[in-house]
């Protein structure tokens, strides 16, 4: 193992995230000593199609275009999400506890849910898949409906797509939690939400990723400059911007959401690590590396380039290109 962490590879710098069969090895190593008579054939069924569906090759889809929510971003997630439900299962009262058949779910759920941000075919006038930043996680449930079917797991159907939602915006949690009720099933989707959040922002390169990418998206998805009153207001004025607002961001994330509506699920990481807990160490790093930089203004530290997993030839001058338009037309029009 190398001694310095790689910027497509965990927090723990032992698995590649940037691919799909490091990330199936590895989830199958922590799921079958917890399900012993777990069939991995689903899920080796879906990672194939998660391949297929984010490199452009699936009928009626385009390729994933996304540079922040790129193949990395997701494979990453769905690591974390797998050793969040083995930590929990471990640990877990009898009756409170998963289930191959749902940790399984909890997997396929965790590795389609931002593909919402992949355009389909027949999404007229789509120029890139941020411009769904918004409803991504409905057009992500709408997927799932659509395959677990195929993987004979129709009757999860109603339960993924509104656990789905723990990872978004679009629904209240209330709304989701009063809609299934099997508490096992809202579990997985505090998992699901928990592990979207920190390993994301466990991220090696999570700061450059936000100033070069995210913002990016964020232009073109209506969250940088959202209307009101049919007027462009300024949420985010540039990627630094963003950044200096990152520090409140991520605290808000941990009192509201990890800690209030998840109640502390990160935790349950801890059994697998002796106590400690890379994915929030991780996150504690990021911060007070920002901290510092925004202390001295010293923009020159984030030097990290790291690469994009996307299906498109030179993602990033594609999305600045896309961004700097929009912000023009935005303006022009205003």
């Amino acid at each position: 193992m190398s001694s310095t962490r790689r910027s497509d590879f965990d927090v723990t710098n032992s698995v590649q995230v940037s691919s799909p069969a490091s990330v199936l090895a590895a989830i199958d190593s922590l799921f079958r000593p917890t399900w012993p008579q777990l069939s991995l054939a689903p899920l080796e069924q879906a990672f194939a199609h998660f391949e297929r569906l984010f490199a452009g090759e699936v009928p009626g889809f385009h390729g994933v275009d996304t540079v922040y929510h790129d193949r990395q971003h997701t494979l990453d997630i769905t690591l974390a999400l797998a050793r969040l439900m083995v930590g929990y299962e471990r640990q877990a009262a009898e009756s409170e506890r998963l289930g191959a058949e749902r940790a399984t779910v909890g997997i396929l759920t965790g590795l389609f849910h931002d593909v919402g941000y992949l355009r389909r075919e027949d999404d007229a006038g789509s120029r890139n898949g941020a411009e769904f930043t918004r409803t991504h996680v409905s057009r992500g449930a709408r997927f799932l409906a659509e395959y677990l079917p195929v993987l004979g797991l129709s009757a999860w159907v109603p339960v993924v797509t509104e656990i789905i939602h723990f990872t978004g915006y679009e629904v209240p949690f209330q709304a989701i939690e009063a809609k299934v009720s099997d508490p096992r099933d809202i579990t997985v989707g505090h998992l699901l939400g928990t592990a979207d959040m920190i390993a994301q922002i466990a991220d090696r390169c999570y700061l450059e990723k936000c100033r070069d990418r995210l913002y990016a998206e964020f232009v073109l998805g209506g969250v940088a400059l959202p209307f009101s009153e049919g007027n462009p207001q300024v949420k985010y004025a540039s990627g630094l911007d963003l950044l200096r607002q990152t520090p409140d961001f991520i605290a808000d994330v941990r009192a509201k959401r990890l800690d209030r509506d998840f109640h502390g699920a990160y935790r349950h990481l801890e059994i697998l690590y002796g106590g400690r807990n890379p994915y929030i160490e991780s996150i504690d790093r990021n911060v007070e590396f920002l901290r510092q930089i925004l202390r001295s203004e010293n923009w020159q530290l984030l030097r990290r380039r790291p690469p994009i997993f996307a299906a498109t030839a030179d993602p990033m001058s594609t999305m600045r290109n896309l961004m700097l338009g929009h912000i023009k037309r935005l303006w022009s029009g205003a």
